[in-house]
Parts: structure tokens; C-alpha cells; sequence
């Protein structure tokens, strides 16, 4: 359940500036970055060899794609926020992704979002969202990205 609900045009732009929460914890697995591998046609050793990674890497084993951590966004993103008074919504782009520091198989991980700004257009609305995704334990996040959602009417 969203730990943040907002209705229509004007209930979103109610919550600029305003951190909306957390998502839950999940588990990075390693058949998960496999997956993503075959997805994406990267199967650098770091990620989809664990033994070599354990024994050559500088990160003591495989660690997932910071790609794949971006992509959890559409399942994460629902936990924090909830828009209602719209009949559809897009993922409309990212302005800036960083990945501070590696997500080591087996390690959670979770995301929150401050919503940045809410500008209205025809139609609709377009979000621009500070979202952080933290791995349980770490002292740098995995990945901060300035994320661009759009809702229509």
C-alpha cells in the first residue's frame, strides 16, 4: 500500500516538496541479474560470474547493473505513491541517474521519492521526482536519479 495518495492535478501539486516515503525492502538476487543479462545482452563477469567476482572484482562479488536497479523503479515506485483522478500514466523520462555505489547480490534494497516539482500541461501533468535507492546497511546510496512521470486526464 502507498504510504502517499494524492487525487487530481491539484493533489499532486499539494505535494511538491514533500517527501512521500519509503517502498519495502527487496532482495537483489542473483537470478534476477542473469535475467537481466539475457534482457540486456550484458553479461560483464562482475555481474553474472559470481566466483570470479568473488575472487577479482574490488567488490568482494557480482553486484547487479545499475541499470537493473533503475529498472526496479515501476515496481517500487507504487509502494510510495498513489495518483488517482488520471486515466493513464507514463514513465516520461530520467534527467539524471547516478550510481554511487555498487548493489551487491543478496543485499535489499529500497526507494524513496520527494516530489520535486508538478507542472500542469493540456491534458495532464508531468511529475519530476527525486528518487533515492538505498541498499539496507550502506552508507552511500546505490542510485539517485531525478525521475519524469507524466499522468494524463
Amino acid at each position: 500500500m502507498a504510504q502517499t495518495t494524492a487525487d487530481g492535478v491539484e493533489g499532486v501539486q499539494g505535494l511538491v516538496g514533500r517527501h512521500l516515503g519509503y517502498s519495502d525492502w527487496v532482495t537483489i538476487t542473483q537470478e534476477q541479474v542473469n535475467q537481466f543479462a539475457e534482457a540486456t545482452g550484458d553479461h560483464q563477469w562482475i555481474h553474472v560470474d559470481p566466483e570470479r567476482a568473488k575472487k577479482e572484482s574490488p567488490f568482494g562479488g557480482p553486484i547487479a547493473h545499475g541499470y537493473l536497479t533503475l529498472s526496479l523503479l515501476p515496481s517500487l515506485m507504487p509502494e510510495i505513491v498513489e495518483i488517482t483522478g488520471f486515466r493513464m500514466g507514463v514513465n516520461y523520462g530520467t534527467e539524471k541517474v547516478r550510481f554511487p555505489s555498487p548493489v551487491p547480490v543478496g543485499a535489499k534494497v529500497r526507494a524513496g521519492a520527494t516530489l520535486e516539482a508538478a507542472t500542469p500541461f493540456e491534458g495532464g501533468v508531468q511529475m519530476n521526482l527525486a528518487v533515492t535507492v538505498e541498499t539496507e546497511g550502506g552508507s552511500k546510496p546505490a542510485m539517485v536519479a531525478t525521475v519524469v512521470y507524466r499522468r494524463y486526464l
